[in-house]
């Protein structure tokens, strides 16, 4: 084979390989569609499967840390039974979009100095309307209180049990 015939069947694979990389990208409705870098944050890599009981306890741990910066309506979602994206969701809101960023702020650390786990992947920091901390089985949604109606999250999982957090 010669190497023009390598290299033309070479190119397929290479242009097969594109569209996954586009998908990495935040699409329209995603937090990052300010023009952020959707690979703000950590790069590292997912931390190894934690139990159902440790990721309840993360789910726990990052709904006290909203409550400590007064974050609104916190909710805890149960969706291990719903689907394979996670175990939890936990849900709330913020009142402006300083304090947006410190409830997100406030979950990082908490997490970090009570179980020494970094989220796995974090987006919306720049726009703060809608700021995601994925820990993989737990995912943290702080939004400003238009966008948590506008994208109902709650209403969405409605099948899901539903525990909410208070002091």
């Amino acid at each position: 084979m010669t190497e023009d015939e390598q290299s033309k069947q070479a190119e397929p694979e290479a242009e097969a390989a594109e569209p996954t990389q586009k998908m990495d990208s935040p699409d329209v409705d995603s937090p990052g569609m300010d023009g952020e870098d959707p690979s703000e944050g950590p790069a590292q890599e997912p931390a190894e499967e934690r139990t159902r009981e440790q990721a309840e306890r993360l789910a726990q741990v990052a709904g006290d840390a909203l409550l400590d910066k007064k974050g609104r309506d916190v909710v805890i979602l149960d969706v291990g039974n719903l689907t394979t994206l996670a175990e939890f969701f936990v849900v709330c809101h913020g009142t402006s979009e300083t304090q947006i960023k410190a409830l997100a702020d406030s979950v990082e650390d908490k997490v970090r100095e009570v179980l020494g786990e970094k989220a796995w992947k974090r987006e919306g920091f720049d726009s703060r309307r809608w700021i995601i901390l994925d820990y993989v089985n737990v995912v943290v949604h702080v939004f400003s209180e238009e966008k948590r109606e506008f994208y109902g999250i709650e209403r969405m999982w409605n099948d899901a049990k539903r525990v909410e957090v208070t002091p």
